[in-house]
Protein backbone atom coordinates (compact mmCIF):
# COMPACT_ATOMS: atom_id res chain seq x y z
CA UNK A 1 0.00 0.00 0.00
CA UNK A 2 1.25 3.26 -0.88
CA UNK A 3 0.55 6.70 0.31
CA UNK A 4 0.10 9.32 -2.97
CA UNK A 5 -0.65 12.40 -0.80
CA UNK A 6 0.75 13.19 2.53
CA UNK A 7 0.17 17.22 2.11
CA UNK A 8 -2.55 18.60 3.33
CA UNK A 9 -3.40 20.06 -0.56
CA UNK A 10 -6.07 17.42 -0.97
CA UNK A 11 -8.98 17.59 1.29
CA UNK A 12 -8.86 13.79 0.95
CA UNK A 13 -6.06 11.78 1.39
CA UNK A 14 -5.37 9.31 -1.74
CA UNK A 15 -3.79 5.73 -1.28
CA UNK A 16 -3.07 3.21 -4.17
CA UNK A 17 -3.34 0.10 -3.07
CA UNK A 18 -1.39 -3.03 -4.55
CA UNK A 19 -3.69 -5.65 -4.22
CA UNK A 20 -7.35 -5.76 -3.34
CA UNK A 21 -9.99 -3.32 -0.98
CA UNK A 22 -11.88 -5.94 0.92
CA UNK A 23 -14.85 -3.85 2.57
CA UNK A 24 -15.61 -6.03 5.52
CA UNK A 25 -13.88 -7.24 8.58
CA UNK A 26 -16.24 -10.00 9.72
CA UNK A 27 -15.30 -14.00 9.22
CA UNK A 28 -15.88 -13.23 5.27
CA UNK A 29 -13.73 -10.39 4.64
CA UNK A 30 -10.90 -12.24 6.87
CA UNK A 31 -11.36 -15.31 4.94
CA UNK A 32 -9.97 -13.36 1.72
CA UNK A 33 -7.64 -11.28 3.26
CA UNK A 34 -6.17 -14.76 5.20
CA UNK A 35 -6.79 -16.65 1.26
CA UNK A 36 -5.13 -13.82 -0.28
CA UNK A 37 -1.68 -13.69 1.63
CA UNK A 38 -1.51 -17.40 0.93
CA UNK A 39 -1.08 -16.00 -2.84
CA UNK A 40 1.27 -13.34 -2.03
CA UNK A 41 -0.95 -10.94 -2.33
CA UNK A 42 -1.18 -7.57 -0.25
CA UNK A 43 -4.57 -6.34 0.38
CA UNK A 44 -6.43 -3.93 3.01
CA UNK A 45 -9.44 -4.30 5.39
CA UNK A 46 -12.10 -1.69 5.48
CA UNK A 47 -14.16 -2.16 8.93
CA UNK A 48 -16.65 0.53 9.86
CA UNK A 49 -16.44 -0.53 13.70
CA UNK A 50 -13.73 -0.65 16.13
CA UNK A 51 -13.17 -4.62 16.04
CA UNK A 52 -13.28 -7.74 13.99
CA UNK A 53 -16.55 -9.67 13.54
CA UNK A 54 -18.70 -6.61 15.12
CA UNK A 55 -22.02 -8.44 14.30
CA UNK A 56 -20.44 -11.53 16.61
CA UNK A 57 -19.04 -8.89 19.11
CA UNK A 58 -21.54 -6.49 19.64
CA UNK A 59 -24.72 -7.80 17.75
CA UNK A 60 -25.89 -10.70 19.38
CA UNK A 61 -26.96 -12.22 22.67
CA UNK A 62 -24.73 -13.72 25.10
CA UNK A 63 -26.08 -17.24 25.08
CA UNK A 64 -25.86 -17.96 21.28
CA UNK A 65 -23.62 -20.84 19.98
CA UNK A 66 -22.86 -21.81 16.50
CA UNK A 67 -25.66 -23.69 15.29
CA UNK A 68 -23.93 -26.15 13.10
CA UNK A 69 -21.13 -28.40 14.39
CA UNK A 70 -17.69 -26.60 14.16
CA UNK A 71 -16.04 -28.81 11.29
CA UNK A 72 -18.75 -26.88 8.67
CA UNK A 73 -18.00 -23.57 10.38
CA UNK A 74 -14.08 -23.54 9.85
CA UNK A 75 -12.40 -20.61 7.95
CA UNK A 76 -9.83 -21.79 5.34
CA UNK A 77 -6.30 -23.32 6.34
CA UNK A 78 -7.19 -22.74 9.95
CA UNK A 79 -9.37 -25.69 11.74
CA UNK A 80 -11.21 -24.91 15.19
CA UNK A 81 -8.79 -25.78 18.88
CA UNK A 82 -9.57 -29.50 19.61
CA UNK A 83 -10.74 -29.11 22.81
CA UNK A 84 -13.72 -26.55 21.36
CA UNK A 85 -16.82 -28.21 21.91
CA UNK A 86 -18.97 -29.69 18.63
CA UNK A 87 -20.99 -26.13 19.23
CA UNK A 88 -18.75 -23.36 19.95
CA UNK A 89 -20.19 -20.04 22.24
CA UNK A 90 -20.21 -16.29 20.98
CA UNK A 91 -16.74 -16.55 23.33
CA UNK A 92 -15.29 -19.21 21.56
CA UNK A 93 -16.39 -18.41 17.99
CA UNK A 94 -14.45 -14.46 18.68
CA UNK A 95 -11.13 -15.94 20.12
CA UNK A 96 -11.22 -17.77 17.34
CA UNK A 97 -11.42 -15.33 14.69
CA UNK A 98 -9.06 -13.28 16.88
CA UNK A 99 -6.78 -16.07 16.62
CA UNK A 100 -7.24 -16.27 12.57
CA UNK A 101 -6.13 -12.93 12.64
CA UNK A 102 -3.30 -12.88 14.07
CA UNK A 103 -2.01 -16.50 12.40
CA UNK A 104 -2.80 -14.73 9.30
CA UNK A 105 -1.22 -11.06 9.79
CA UNK A 106 -4.75 -8.99 9.03
CA UNK A 107 -4.48 -5.37 10.58
CA UNK A 108 -7.99 -4.24 8.98
CA UNK A 109 -8.39 -0.48 9.29
CA UNK A 110 -10.98 0.20 11.72
CA UNK A 111 -13.48 2.94 12.20
CA UNK A 112 -13.46 3.46 8.68
CA UNK A 113 -16.96 3.72 6.62
CA UNK A 114 -17.00 3.58 3.14
CA UNK A 115 -19.41 6.33 1.77
CA UNK A 116 -19.17 5.20 -1.73
CA UNK A 117 -17.25 2.99 -3.79
CA UNK A 118 -17.43 3.17 -7.62
CA UNK A 119 -15.07 1.76 -10.59
CA UNK A 120 -13.35 4.62 -13.05
CA UNK A 121 -14.00 3.45 -16.48
CA UNK A 122 -11.01 6.32 -17.70
CA UNK A 123 -8.84 4.86 -15.24
CA UNK A 124 -10.29 0.84 -15.11
CA UNK A 125 -9.85 1.00 -11.34
CA UNK A 126 -11.59 1.12 -8.45
CA UNK A 127 -12.17 4.46 -6.31
CA UNK A 128 -13.64 3.95 -2.77
CA UNK A 129 -14.06 6.65 -0.03
CA UNK A 130 -14.33 6.12 3.54
CA UNK A 131 -14.49 8.54 6.19
CA UNK A 132 -13.55 8.11 9.96
CA UNK A 133 -14.76 8.16 13.11
CA UNK A 134 -13.32 11.54 13.73
CA UNK A 135 -14.43 13.08 10.22
CA UNK A 136 -11.05 12.07 8.31
CA UNK A 137 -11.74 11.18 4.69
CA UNK A 138 -9.74 8.78 2.41
CA UNK A 139 -10.23 7.48 -0.99
CA UNK A 140 -8.53 4.22 -1.80
CA UNK A 141 -7.73 3.18 -5.66
CA UNK A 142 -7.20 -0.35 -6.19
CA UNK A 143 -7.69 -2.59 -9.23
CA UNK A 144 -9.98 -5.16 -7.58
CA UNK A 145 -13.20 -4.46 -4.81
CA UNK A 146 -14.00 -7.70 -2.68
CA UNK A 147 -17.37 -6.36 -0.83
CA UNK A 148 -17.19 -8.64 2.28
CA UNK A 149 -20.15 -6.91 4.21
CA UNK A 150 -22.91 -9.96 3.98
CA UNK A 151 -26.25 -11.03 4.41
CA UNK A 152 -26.50 -9.17 7.69
CA UNK A 153 -24.92 -5.55 7.73
CA UNK A 154 -28.03 -3.75 9.18
CA UNK A 155 -31.24 -4.30 11.04
CA UNK A 156 -34.79 -5.26 9.14
CA UNK A 157 -37.22 -3.07 11.16
CA UNK A 158 -40.62 -3.76 9.80
CA UNK A 159 -43.28 -0.98 10.16
CA UNK A 160 -46.27 -1.96 12.58
CA UNK A 161 -49.25 0.13 13.22
CA UNK A 162 -49.15 1.43 16.66
CA UNK A 163 -45.38 0.66 17.14
CA UNK A 164 -44.55 4.37 18.15
CA UNK A 165 -47.49 5.02 20.53
CA UNK A 166 -46.97 1.53 22.05
CA UNK A 167 -45.06 3.15 24.84
CA UNK A 168 -43.12 0.48 26.77
CA UNK A 169 -39.24 -1.06 25.53
CA UNK A 170 -38.78 -1.63 22.10
CA UNK A 171 -35.34 -3.37 20.86
CA UNK A 172 -33.88 -5.67 17.90
CA UNK A 173 -32.71 -8.58 18.38
CA UNK A 174 -29.10 -7.38 17.44
CA UNK A 175 -29.56 -5.00 21.14
CA UNK A 176 -31.30 -8.07 23.18
CA UNK A 177 -28.62 -9.70 25.41
CA UNK A 178 -29.74 -11.47 28.08
CA UNK A 179 -33.44 -12.12 29.43
CA UNK A 180 -32.03 -11.28 32.96
CA UNK A 181 -33.74 -7.20 32.87
CA UNK A 182 -37.08 -8.79 31.28
CA UNK A 183 -37.54 -10.98 34.44
CA UNK A 184 -41.09 -11.12 35.53
CA UNK A 185 -42.33 -9.05 32.14
CA UNK A 186 -44.61 -9.82 29.68
CA UNK A 187 -42.43 -9.49 26.12
CA UNK A 188 -43.68 -10.00 22.26
CA UNK A 189 -41.02 -11.39 20.40
CA UNK A 190 -41.45 -10.66 16.84
CA UNK A 191 -40.29 -13.33 14.39
CA UNK A 192 -39.66 -16.99 14.74
CA UNK A 193 -36.51 -17.64 13.01
CA UNK A 194 -33.90 -18.98 14.80
CA UNK A 195 -33.39 -15.78 16.69
CA UNK A 196 -36.77 -15.31 17.60
CA UNK A 197 -37.04 -18.95 18.89
CA UNK A 198 -33.50 -18.68 21.01
CA UNK A 199 -34.60 -15.61 22.73
CA UNK A 200 -37.48 -16.81 23.28
CA UNK A 201 -36.20 -19.43 25.31
CA UNK A 202 -33.87 -17.34 26.97
CA UNK A 203 -36.43 -15.19 28.65
CA UNK A 204 -38.52 -18.49 29.61
CA UNK A 205 -35.04 -19.45 31.48
CA UNK A 206 -35.12 -16.10 33.31
CA UNK A 207 -38.78 -16.42 34.43
CA UNK A 208 -40.44 -13.89 31.75
CA UNK A 209 -43.55 -14.29 29.91
CA UNK A 210 -42.98 -14.48 26.18
CA UNK A 211 -45.17 -14.71 23.29
CA UNK A 212 -43.82 -15.22 19.82
CA UNK A 213 -45.52 -13.86 16.98
CA UNK A 214 -45.62 -16.52 14.29
CA UNK A 215 -46.93 -14.96 10.93
CA UNK A 216 -45.71 -17.43 8.18
CA UNK A 217 -44.63 -20.87 7.84
CA UNK A 218 -41.46 -22.16 9.31
CA UNK A 219 -39.51 -25.64 9.38
CA UNK A 220 -38.37 -27.10 12.20
CA UNK A 221 -36.06 -29.30 13.01
CA UNK A 222 -33.94 -31.07 15.97
CA UNK A 223 -30.34 -29.95 16.34
CA UNK A 224 -29.18 -33.65 16.31
CA UNK A 225 -30.96 -36.83 15.22
CA UNK A 226 -29.68 -40.06 16.72
CA UNK A 227 -26.81 -38.53 18.28
CA UNK A 228 -25.73 -36.65 14.84
CA UNK A 229 -25.96 -33.37 13.30
CA UNK A 230 -29.16 -32.95 11.23
CA UNK A 231 -26.86 -30.75 9.15
CA UNK A 232 -24.07 -33.25 8.75
CA UNK A 233 -26.94 -35.91 8.35
CA UNK A 234 -28.08 -34.21 5.85
CA UNK A 235 -25.11 -33.83 3.55
CA UNK A 236 -24.49 -37.47 4.02
CA UNK A 237 -27.88 -37.80 2.60
CA UNK A 238 -27.56 -35.57 -0.11
CA UNK A 239 -24.06 -37.17 -1.22
CA UNK A 240 -26.45 -40.67 -2.20
CA UNK A 241 -30.16 -38.96 -2.49
CA UNK A 242 -31.82 -36.25 -4.42
CA UNK A 243 -32.58 -33.21 -2.52
CA UNK A 244 -36.14 -33.96 -2.75
CA UNK A 245 -35.50 -36.99 -1.11
CA UNK A 246 -33.60 -36.26 1.38
CA UNK A 247 -36.31 -33.66 2.41
CA UNK A 248 -38.71 -36.26 2.77
CA UNK A 249 -36.52 -38.25 5.12
CA UNK A 250 -35.92 -35.03 7.63
CA UNK A 251 -39.49 -34.60 7.78
CA UNK A 252 -40.24 -37.84 8.76
CA UNK A 253 -37.94 -38.08 11.01
CA UNK A 254 -38.44 -34.53 12.52
CA UNK A 255 -41.99 -35.95 12.68
CA UNK A 256 -40.88 -38.86 15.19
CA UNK A 257 -38.63 -36.83 17.25
CA UNK A 258 -40.23 -33.86 18.13
CA UNK A 259 -44.13 -34.78 16.94
CA UNK A 260 -47.08 -32.68 15.32
CA UNK A 261 -46.42 -29.11 15.90
CA UNK A 262 -48.93 -27.76 13.67
CA UNK A 263 -51.26 -28.11 17.07
CA UNK A 264 -49.19 -25.39 18.98
CA UNK A 265 -49.50 -23.21 15.67
CA UNK A 266 -46.24 -23.75 13.92
CA UNK A 267 -46.75 -24.42 10.41
CA UNK A 268 -44.73 -25.98 8.46
CA UNK A 269 -43.83 -24.62 4.44
CA UNK A 270 -44.99 -27.04 1.62
CA UNK A 271 -41.42 -26.93 0.45
CA UNK A 272 -39.15 -28.76 1.78
CA UNK A 273 -36.42 -27.41 4.30
CA UNK A 274 -33.21 -27.90 1.95
CA UNK A 275 -35.17 -26.97 -1.33
CA UNK A 276 -36.29 -23.38 0.41
CA UNK A 277 -33.25 -22.76 1.57
CA UNK A 278 -31.25 -23.25 -1.78
CA UNK A 279 -34.70 -21.68 -3.59
CA UNK A 280 -35.57 -19.16 -1.23
CA UNK A 281 -32.30 -18.50 1.58
CA UNK A 282 -34.93 -19.57 4.62
CA UNK A 283 -32.87 -21.36 6.97
CA UNK A 284 -35.03 -23.99 9.06
CA UNK A 285 -35.21 -23.63 12.36
CA UNK A 286 -32.37 -25.97 14.43
CA UNK A 287 -34.68 -26.25 17.82
CA UNK A 288 -32.29 -26.24 20.94
CA UNK A 289 -35.34 -26.04 23.69
CA UNK A 290 -37.21 -23.94 22.63
CA UNK A 291 -40.24 -26.05 21.47
CA UNK A 292 -40.57 -28.14 24.90
CA UNK A 293 -40.98 -24.62 26.13
CA UNK A 294 -43.80 -23.97 23.76
CA UNK A 295 -45.08 -27.33 24.62
CA UNK A 296 -45.53 -26.57 28.27
CA UNK A 297 -47.02 -23.59 27.42
CA UNK A 298 -44.24 -21.41 28.91
CA UNK A 299 -43.53 -19.51 25.23
CA UNK A 300 -46.63 -18.88 23.43
CA UNK A 301 -47.20 -19.39 20.35
CA UNK A 302 -49.49 -16.17 18.66
CA UNK A 303 -50.44 -14.79 15.01
CA UNK A 304 -50.03 -12.04 12.98
CA UNK A 305 -49.73 -8.21 14.64
CA UNK A 306 -52.63 -6.23 13.15
CA UNK A 307 -51.43 -3.06 15.57
CA UNK A 308 -50.25 -1.78 18.90
CA UNK A 309 -51.56 0.92 21.23
CA UNK A 310 -50.48 1.50 24.43
CA UNK A 311 -49.15 -1.02 26.31
CA UNK A 312 -51.25 -3.51 24.58
CA UNK A 313 -51.09 -5.48 20.83
CA UNK A 314 -53.95 -6.40 18.68
CA UNK A 315 -53.18 -9.34 16.60
CA UNK A 316 -55.08 -10.28 13.37
CA UNK A 317 -57.36 -13.27 15.34
CA UNK A 318 -58.69 -10.07 17.41
CA UNK A 319 -57.05 -11.43 20.38
CA UNK A 320 -55.45 -8.49 22.33
CA UNK A 321 -52.48 -9.01 25.14
CA UNK A 322 -51.03 -6.85 27.77
CA UNK A 323 -47.29 -6.13 27.08
CA UNK A 324 -44.79 -4.63 28.50
CA UNK A 325 -41.58 -4.89 26.02
CA UNK A 326 -41.21 -5.96 22.37
CA UNK A 327 -38.26 -7.66 20.82
CA UNK A 328 -38.38 -7.38 17.27
CA UNK A 329 -36.76 -11.12 15.95
CA UNK A 330 -37.38 -9.41 12.13
CA UNK A 331 -33.68 -10.23 10.80
CA UNK A 332 -31.10 -8.23 8.64
CA UNK A 333 -30.27 -7.06 5.46
CA UNK A 334 -27.37 -6.22 2.80
CA UNK A 335 -26.51 -2.39 3.22
CA UNK A 336 -24.49 -2.95 -0.60
CA UNK A 337 -26.99 -0.18 -2.07
CA UNK A 338 -25.83 2.25 -0.04
CA UNK A 339 -22.53 2.38 -1.45
CA UNK A 340 -21.72 0.34 -3.87
CA UNK A 341 -22.18 2.35 -7.28
CA UNK A 342 -22.78 -0.12 -9.63
CA UNK A 343 -26.45 -2.41 -10.98
CA UNK A 344 -24.80 -4.90 -12.95
CA UNK A 345 -23.75 -7.32 -10.41
CA UNK A 346 -25.42 -6.22 -7.08
CA UNK A 347 -29.17 -6.08 -7.42
CA UNK A 348 -31.17 -3.56 -5.84
CA UNK A 349 -31.50 -5.51 -2.49
CA UNK A 350 -27.82 -5.80 -2.04
CA UNK A 351 -27.30 -9.53 -3.33
CA UNK A 352 -25.51 -10.76 -6.30
CA UNK A 353 -28.13 -10.92 -9.13
CA UNK A 354 -26.53 -14.53 -10.03
CA UNK A 355 -27.23 -17.50 -8.40
CA UNK A 356 -25.22 -20.09 -6.13
CA UNK A 357 -21.94 -20.67 -7.55
CA UNK A 358 -22.15 -18.04 -10.07
CA UNK A 359 -22.54 -15.28 -7.57
CA UNK A 360 -19.04 -14.77 -6.50
CA UNK A 361 -17.45 -12.84 -9.37
CA UNK A 362 -18.95 -9.48 -10.91
CA UNK A 363 -16.71 -7.69 -13.89
CA UNK A 364 -13.82 -5.21 -13.72
CA UNK A 365 -12.18 -6.84 -10.71
CA UNK A 366 -15.61 -7.22 -8.61
CA UNK A 367 -16.21 -9.78 -5.87
CA UNK A 368 -19.17 -10.82 -3.32
CA UNK A 369 -17.70 -13.26 -0.29
CA UNK A 370 -20.33 -14.42 1.99
CA UNK A 371 -23.83 -13.89 0.35
CA UNK A 372 -24.51 -17.35 -0.84
CA UNK A 373 -26.89 -17.97 2.16
CA UNK A 374 -25.12 -21.04 2.94
CA UNK A 375 -23.56 -19.77 6.01
CA UNK A 376 -19.41 -19.61 7.46
CA UNK A 377 -18.98 -22.85 4.72
CA UNK A 378 -20.41 -20.79 1.98
CA UNK A 379 -18.17 -17.80 2.29
CA UNK A 380 -15.06 -19.77 2.80
CA UNK A 381 -15.40 -21.01 -0.19
CA UNK A 382 -16.10 -18.31 -1.53
CA UNK A 383 -13.06 -16.62 -0.15
CA UNK A 384 -10.84 -19.29 -1.71
CA UNK A 385 -12.36 -18.72 -5.28
CA UNK A 386 -11.45 -14.73 -5.09
CA UNK A 387 -7.87 -15.05 -3.75
CA UNK A 388 -6.79 -17.82 -6.53
CA UNK A 389 -8.63 -15.62 -9.22
CA UNK A 390 -7.15 -12.51 -8.18
CA UNK A 391 -3.73 -14.40 -7.38
CA UNK A 392 -3.63 -15.65 -10.92
CA UNK A 393 -3.85 -12.01 -12.34
CA UNK A 394 -2.02 -10.38 -9.77
CA UNK A 395 1.02 -13.11 -10.49
CA UNK A 396 0.57 -12.09 -14.43
CA UNK A 397 1.31 -8.38 -13.53
CA UNK A 398 4.12 -8.71 -11.54
CA UNK A 399 5.63 -11.00 -14.14
CA UNK A 400 4.68 -7.54 -17.11
CA UNK A 401 5.01 -4.94 -14.40
CA UNK A 402 1.48 -3.38 -15.28
CA UNK A 403 1.88 -1.83 -11.73
CA UNK A 404 3.61 1.19 -13.11
CA UNK A 405 1.41 1.75 -16.10
CA UNK A 406 1.19 5.72 -16.41
CA UNK A 407 -2.47 6.20 -16.54
CA UNK A 408 -2.40 4.92 -13.15
CA UNK A 409 -0.04 7.58 -11.71
CA UNK A 410 -2.28 10.38 -14.11
CA UNK A 411 -5.75 8.92 -12.47
CA UNK A 412 -4.16 10.04 -8.68
CA UNK A 413 -2.60 12.93 -9.58
CA UNK A 414 -6.36 14.45 -10.56
CA UNK A 415 -7.22 14.23 -6.90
Amino acid sequence: MFNFSDNDMFARRCVWVNGPVIVGAGPSGLAVGACLKEQGVPCVILERSDCIASLWQKRTYDRLKLHLPKQFCQLPKFPFPEHYPEYPSKRQFIEYLESYARKFDLSPQFNECVQSAKYDEFCRLWRVKTVSADGVEVEYICQWLVVATGENAERVVPEIDGLKEFGGEVIHACDYKSGEKFRGKKVVVVGCGNSGMEVSLDLCNHDAQPSMVCRSAVHILPREIFGKSTFELAMLLMTWLPLWLVDKILLILTWFILGDIEKYGLKRPTTGPLQLKNSQGKTPVLDIGALEKIRAGKVKVVAGIKKFSCGTVELVTGEKLEVDSVVLATGYCSNVPSWLQESEFFSKNGYPKAQFPNNWKGKSGLYAVGFTKRGLAGASADAIRIAKDIGKVHKEDLKQKKQKVPTHRRCISTF
